[in-house]
């Protein structure tokens, strides 16, 4: 008897995991979804509150500055997608700027290119965004005062969180990268302890900043005290940035990228974000295709997905950059149904192509980057990806991480080489330029009616991954936790390879693709995507979490 007892009790345990991955989570008024619980949390009761999708937003932002350290920003940037419940929708880019001193060869060393001075010094540290761009849009659109939004964010900084395993796992993973950063290893070691799960981490110093910015808003961050400690922190690691940097920062309104894929409406970013370009080309590309006949997650399917993600990665890489700087970039054609025709007629339906350009993209995936998703109950959506790349160094006496976006410039004008890296015109560090994202916080319409909300963190990745979202819910009609739990592939050209998500797909469909010419390279994650659908027939929003790291939630009522 004991023995059917624990037999019982093990297959409910894993029927529940079960329903954890494939079952969403539904509400019918309003939904955060981000890569933390608290963070969630936080949203939905400014919801609750009376707050609209705006409010929530920056609340969000706001707690996962303090509970997701390695993306959660407020020294960083990214975009925020809004659609409004008439259909109105905005693009805000708040993407980092390098500072007036920044030049073409800035990351070169005796005359050749610095890996180290591109990605891990003051030189990669860009003039940061979050701040302006989550009061912009408050400014345009939000209901609550500023000062009830950000907080939340203060009483986390200040009386602790509780290290989970994910956060542990990632400031182990950061030690010996902050063991060169005193601000930084004081910051996140208990006098040279790594934190450990279930223990309290408490910031006071990050408190007080974010206290600066309840009560003064973006001019306690850009002016005063906390900007000259900024540029002390980017100067004694060698970078350039100046007081009049961070006073002229602005958040630009852009148009965003719209294309149309099966009868729904995409509306995504556009430059200096590759996303919504890249993303409308491959969903053109496509289009041209029955993909529901093929199959879900069949050879034949991802074959083709994996074509069209070679073709829109190579043009990706050869035309897109800080629009502001290159002003001829051919979005039209790049997202227009006749060009795709064309990319797609030279597809084999059976055999993989080869990519040989003299453009290449380098193979990488970050996890210093975070996406949320919300709806509130007037069916108001926002969709905000942002990062700080690669969090190496703390400001020191204002208590969070800089970014290190700059090191999304090119290395070096024309110096381009078949390990991946690329030094094409268009995305070449200049004063004031933006560096070009991958980032692609994504909205997509139905019969004038909001469908999904989506978007996600993983560098290049994330293009492909928000792709395979889109394509999951509208051909194979799957819900928003399954259309985040199946298994991702990525390719972007060059390295020409696909990269495939360990224990996603059968040994039967990689064999079949190995066989196709696809060569194949296995990684445990892929992309983390956090979505929302709307069940216009239902009233009913359902919610899907990227169980990669198992922090995030999904929270509606």
């Amino acid at each position: 008897m004991m023995k059917v007892r624990v037999y019982l009790v093990l297959i409910l345990l894993f029927t529940s995991d079960l329903a954890a991955r494939w079952e969403p989570d539904r509400a019918r008024n309003g939904m955060v979804v981000s890569q933390k619980a608290l963070a969630s949390e936080i949203g939905l009761q400014v919801l609750k509150d009376g707050g609209n999708s705006i409010d929530a937003a920056v609340a969000t932002a706001f707690a996962l500055a303090v509970t997701l350290p390695r993306a959660g920003n407020i020294g960083g940037g990214g975009f925020l997608m809004y659609r409004s419940a008439e259909g109105e929708v905005e693009a805000y880019d708040f993407r980092e700027t390098a500072p007036a001193a920044a030049f073409p060869d800035m990351f070169l060393s005796n005359g050749e290119y610095d890996f180290d001075r591109h990605q891990y010094s003051g030189r990669s540290i860009g003039v940061p965004g979050t701040v302006a761009g989550l009061h912009l849009a408050w400014q345009e659109h939000g209901s609550l005062p500023w000062k009830r939004l950000v907080e939340p964010a203060i009483e986390l900084a200040r009386d602790g969180i509780v290290v989970s395993d994910d956060m542990e796992r990632s400031l182990n993973k950061l030690l010996s990268r902050w063991k060169k950063h005193p601000a930084s290893f004081e910051k996140y070691t208990r006098e040279g302890e790594l934190y450990r799960m279930g223990e309290t981490f408490i910031q006071p110093l990050l408190a007080e900043t974010l206290q600066g910015i309840a009560e003064k808003g973006p001019n306690a961050f850009y002016e005063g005290k906390t900007a000259e400690l900024i540029v002390a922190e980017v100067g004694r690691a060698g970078g350039f940035m100046t007081l009049d940097d961070l006073r002229k920062y602005k958040v630009k309104k852009r148009q965003p990228i719209r294309g149309t894929y099966r009868g729904f409406d995409i509306y995504s970013m556009p430059p200096p974000s590759s996303g919504g370009v890249t993303l409308v080309a491959m969903l053109n590309i496509l289009e041209g295709f029955d993909i529901s006949k093929a199959g879900l997650q069949s050879a034949q399917t991802l074959h083709l997905m994996a074509e069209s993600m070679r073709r829109a990665f190579a043009d990706r890489a050869q035309y897109l950059g800080d629009p502001d700087f290159n002003p001829n970039i051919p979005i039209k054609e790049l997202t227009s149904k006749v060009y795709a025709s064309k990319l797609r007629q030279d597809i084999d339906p059976v055999r993989a192509s080869e990519s040989s350009a003299k453009f290449h993209e380098r193979n990488s995936q970050s996890r210093d980057t975070t996406h949320f998703s919300v709806v509130d109950k007037q069916r108001n959506a926002v969709s905000m990806t942002y990062t700080i790349e690669e969090p190496m160094m703390v400001v020191s006496g204002a208590g969070f991480l800089l970014n290190s976006e700059l090191g999304d410039f090119n290395g070096a004008p024309g110096v381009t080489r078949e390990n991946g890296l690329i030094g094409t015109d268009p995305n070449i560090a200049e004063p004031g330029k933006r560096p070009l994202s991958s980032m692609t916080p994504t909205i997509v319409a139905r019969n004038g009616s909001l469908f999904m909300v989506t978007g996600s963190p993983g560098d290049r990745t994330i293009i492909n991954t928000v792709l395979q979202t889109i394509v999951n819910a509208v051909d194979f009609n799957l819900n928003a936790q399954e259309s985040v739990s199946l298994g991702r592939i990525h390719h972007q050209w060059l390295p020409d390879q696909i990269v495939y998500q360990q224990n996603g797909f059968s040994t039967d469909v990689l064999s079949l693709l190995q066989k196709m010419g696809h060569k194949l390279k296995p990684t445990p994650i892929l992309g983390l995507a956090n979505i929302i659908i709307q069940r216009v027939d239902e009233g009913v929003l359902e919610g899907g979490t990227d169980l990669g790291y198992r922090d995030g939630r999904a929270s509606g009522y």
